[in-house]
């Protein structure tokens, strides 16, 4: 772990990277600028392949449900084929472990989405109590989104099929063009948004045909750097956006062996390994890890049945230490971060805040970034920063923030703190805004900084 702060942007627009496999295993760091694919999912719609790495694994047997319970902070009893499910699996401090997305596909199979390799290692630790073999499929499919005010309208148009009656968090499979494909109906901030998925041998055919449904229409295609920005505008906290995962720090906590198990497994480890930690936080990675609490999903944990970290959320629940919100920062102090570095080589500058136009970075390709900052009330650090990124539409800069329930009313002036351990620190006010930022019924305001 180090606090140094990489001096050099490591991908340039237009620049590729391999993240899947066959014929669709590249896509753009960005396509047409990320100003203008942010925009996209306000304006028209984007069509995104960020995710074709996605780690894929089925669990199927007739305990599966019991399975699901034992392990997630979700109740799975009346989980029904063709519906969706956001699960979460903890340590016994309540610290988030992964969290994604579950669909039940058949009656004993379940199918999901970035919970491995956790779900992989607590399907070998539990197959001895349950009824439960798993199968890890990734690799072995597409997984394209769209998303937007005009996904609907797009995926009619790919699909000739009336799609209305799919709801929020229901799937189904249909042919586009003889071939079967998987629809999912997205959408975790209020926007429509879909996913479609199907065998990796028919992903370029099935692309091009979504992306011409979906040019003529002003579609854009989402970049990596696009596709990380979101998450904070949307109000979505992200695994590895918005923090870390304990998976070294969890042996004597539920995960007896699981560091163990992900060195045979290095690839599925890398944002673990050699993680980069910078900002004012510092090296304090247990203030980084997260609870359901502190990210805004209290209501999706389920106190009816016993989960790794049931005690531990049942009095975050009940006491909360941290919720999230948006800040707004202020723009003079952001002016001032940047001024610092044209004052000549008698001053040293504050950390550079206009390299990217986000906090998500890889440096060298070898270790991934973390940037995190204290957040400051009358002195007082009542919380961390995260996210960082502009926002376009709006024209601000913003993060999310993980602080004190006392500090989250609307309007409230905060500090967020700029700047490594042992740098040159900045303190750059920061005002409480609306969470989610973007909201999908008022995507035509400007000023959203006092409204509910």
């Amino acid at each position: 772990m180090s606090n140094a702060r990489p001096d050099f942007n490591p991908l340039n627009e237009g620049a590729s990277l391999l993240m899947g496999s066959g014929e669709m295993g590249y896509f753009a760091y960005t396509y047409t600028g990320w100003r203008d694919e942010t925009d996209s999912w306000k304006k028209t719609a984007y069509l995104g392949t960020a995710l074709m790495n996605s780690p894929i694994y089925d669990v199927k047997g007739s305990d599966v449900a019991k399975f699901f319970g034992r392990i997630c902070v979700n109740n799975f009893d009346n989980f029904s084929i063709g519906r969706i499910r956001h699960a979460i699996i903890c340590n016994e401090k309540g610290q988030i472990m992964t969290d994604g997305v579950v669909m039940k596909i058949a009656e004993d199979t379940y199918r999901t989405y970035w919970l491995a390799p956790c779900i992989e290692f607590l399907v070998q630790k539990f197959k001895s109590e349950y009824d439960i073999e798993g199968n890890d499929l990734t690799g072995k499919e597409y997984f394209f989104q769209i998303a937007g005010r005009l996904s609907l309208e797009v995926m009619e148009k790919a699909t000739g099929l009336d799609l209305k009656d799919l709801k929020f968090a229901q799937h189904k499979v249909i042919q586009i063009n003889g071939k079967n494909v998987r629809i999912l109906r997205l959408g975790m901030t209020g926007n429509v948004a879909y996913e479609i998925h199907g065998d990796i041998s028919e992903a370029k055919e099935i692309y091009n045909i979504v992306w011409n449904a979906g040019k003529d229409l002003g579609m854009r295609k989402l970049g990596q750097l696009a596709y990380c920005m979101n998450h904070t505008e949307g109000g979505f906290p992200n695994i590895n956006i918005h923090y870390p995962l304990p998976w070294y720090e969890s042996e004597d906590l539920g995960f007896k062996g699981f560091s163990e198990f992900l060195g045979t497994r290095p690839w599925w480890a890398f944002y673990n390994n050699n993680r980069l930690l910078v900002g004012s936080v510092g090296d304090d990675l247990q203030t980084r890890f997260v609870t359901p609490v502190d990210v805004g999903w209290a209501n999706l944990v389920k106190f009816d049945h016993e989960f790794t970290g049931k005690e531990a959320l049942v009095k975050a629940v009940a006491n909360p230490a941290r919720t999230v919100v948006t800040l707004e920062w202020n723009a003079d102090d952001i002016m001032e971060v940047y001024g610092s570095q044209f004052r000549g080589t008698d001053v040293e500058p504050y950390d550079y805040i206009e390299d990217r136009p986000n906090d998500v970075f890889y440096f060298g390709g070898e270790r991934f970034t973390y940037l995190a900052d204290k957040v400051l009330a009358d002195g007082k650090t009542v919380g961390i920063s995260v996210g960082r990124g502009v926002s376009n539409y709006y024209r601000r800069m913003i993060s999310m923030a993980f602080i004190d329930p006392k500090y989250t009313e609307l309007g409230k002036e905060l500090t967020v703190v700029w700047g490594d351990v042992g740098h040159p620190q900045k303190e750059i006010r920061a005002t409480v805004v609306r969470y989610p930022y973007f909201d999908a019924d008022r995507n035509n305001e400007v000023d959203v900084s006092t409204r509910h």
